[in-house]
């Protein structure tokens, strides 16, 4: 018997089946159509494109399995935070998705903070609003599209789009619904005051539960279409950062993880809610029923990467970039990166900041370029926990996951940036594999039990003291670089 979890990431939909004890034994990714960037800071997908590589992942994972549907227990999903799915009275999709690093918002955030007041925001939602989340991106629609607006009947999330075609439930996770803005985290539902403040319609928003709650069932023509059985259960599941820990085994005090994908994510489990004052990282309701997280994004880590290959090294392999790097000093000969593609969220909350690479002379060569790219991704990522150990936030370990994990020259790096010993587990799976765990959950009663059984740590690092002397330095200097730079974004 397996079980399966479905990630509906920014590149392309996964589907993965663990085993009874939690292991990844077979996966397939269908690639998702490159999102749309008409302007600079703006980006959606086609909610249709997801449903499309959802069906081809669950219908490849089945056949590379060589398994049916009806070996399948349950079904869990994660997926991309923060993206806008409207729906018209019919259930069609209205628009095109604004995803997660859609930045085009600002004046949105702007009037929410007028109408509502920045206090009572925090009061009612327990973050500040980011240019990144969901209902800034409804009030553009709102705004710009009033026609589009009018019809509006459902919001979604991403991974919720792709429930509701494989169950027809309109249904979300607490995780999930935590970076919409609209979503009281303390008490785990939605923020009856944002909603009425701002004339959103609770009918709009979909049921929310916990993540291993059962929230439909596969339907007749789900089932016709993937080759999964119907009345296969499906969980709640996770957002892709909630559903990234608990495949981590983030889900006690202590361990942190650091996840770099097309974003980087730094993510650390807490018992009861915790504030950063200024706002600076994520507090959210976790996967694990009744406990919290906070969280540091880096919106470029990853993409900083891809970015640089595909405009300057094209059709060059990631693991040859790194190995170039490793030609480089540490310290890439003075030159710095600051990852600034799609705007920042932690620490500086700044949709305007740009990408720049600060310290270029004639004498560098593109392995420096690569190098202070992966250092400077390193450096954001450090911010990201250097605020969490300032909230009293346990940091004992750092496990390392993602596309950046798979490189050994970049997970090194982290060990002597962070100053910090750094783990890796034998599942690199990531969401995917959170999302079948959260599935499987309900065989061992808790997401904590599950997690105790399938997580298992296979390598670590421990900084070299002079590296880690070296890049302490090397990261105030990193520091100062965005206040200086920052009026000419403004």
């Amino acid at each position: 018997m397996y079980w399966l979890g479905i990630d509906i990431g920014t590149g392309g939909s996964r589907a993965l089946l663990v085993d009874r004890d939690g292991r990844a034994r077979f996966s397939f990714t269908a690639p998702h159509e490159e999102m749309r960037m008409e302007k600079p800071l703006w980006a959606e997908q086609q909610p249709g494109d997801w449903w499309r590589a959802a069906q081809q992942a669950i219908a490849g994972v089945l056949a590379g399995a060589g398994v049916n549907g009806e070996r399948i227990q349950a079904v869990g999903l994660s997926g991309q935070m923060h993206g806008l799915v409207v729906l018209d009275a019919a259930h069609e999709v209205i628009r095109p998705s604004l995803i997660w690093c859609d930045q085009r918002s600002q004046a949105q955030v702007d009037a929410i903070n007028a109408t509502v007041g920045a206090g009572n925001v925090l009061e009612a939602i327990a973050n500040p609003v980011l240019t990144g989340f969901t209902l800034p991106k409804l009030l553009w629609v709102r705004d710009h599209e009033p026609a589009h607006y009018d019809r509006v009947r459902r919001v979604l999330l991403p991974k919720d789009y792709v429930r509701f075609r494989l169950t027809g439930e309109f249904a979300s996770d607490v995780s999930d619904a935590s970076g919409t803005a609209l979503f009281d985290v303390v008490n785990r539902r939605w923020s009856q005051a944002m909603c009425g403040k701002l004339g959103i319609p609770g009918q709009w928003l979909p049921k929310v539960y916990e993540s291993p709650e059962v929230t439909g069932r596969i339907s007749k023509l789900a089932a016709a279409a993937t080759g999964l059985k119907e009345g296969t259960p499906v969980v709640a599941g996770g957002g892709d950062q909630a559903a990234s820990a608990v495949g981590n085994g983030i889900v006690e005090p202590g361990a942190v993880s650091c996840t770099v994908g097309t974003s980087g994510v730094v993510f650390a489990h807490t018992e009861s809610p915790a504030y950063d004052p200024r706002g600076r990282v994520h507090t959210f309701c976790h996967a694990v029923p009744g406990k919290w997280h906070v969280m540091g994004v880096t919106q470029g880590a990853g993409l900083s990467l891809q970015w640089f290959r595909n405009r300057f090294a094209p059709g060059v392999e990631y693991d040859a970039l790194t190995s170039e790097a490793a030609e480089s000093p540490a310290g890439a000969d003075g030159l710095f990166w600051l990852p600034y593609l799609m705007g920042e969220r932690t620490p500086h909350l700044d949709a305007s900041c740009r990408a720049a690479f600060v310290g270029l002379t004639a004498r560098h060569r593109r392995a420096d370029l690569v190098r202070a790219v992966l250092e400077g991704v390193s450096y954001s990522l450090k911010d990201c926990l250097r605020i969490i150990e300032e909230m009293g936030v346990p940091v004992e370990s750092v496990r390392l996951s993602g596309g950046g994990a798979r490189s050994a020259f970049w997970r090194r790096m982290f060990a002597d940036v962070f100053n910090r010993g750094v783990a890796t587990l034998e599942s690199q799976e990531g969401s995917a594999h959170g999302a079948a765990l959260l599935a499987l959950a309900g065989e061992y009663g808790s997401v904590n039990e599950v997690c105790r059984v399938a997580v298992r740590e296979v390598t670590s690092l421990k900084p070299e003291p002079q590296a880690a002397a070296f890049y302490e330095k090397a990261y105030a200097t990193f520091t100062t670089i965005y206040p200086a730079v920052k009026p000419i974004h403004a």
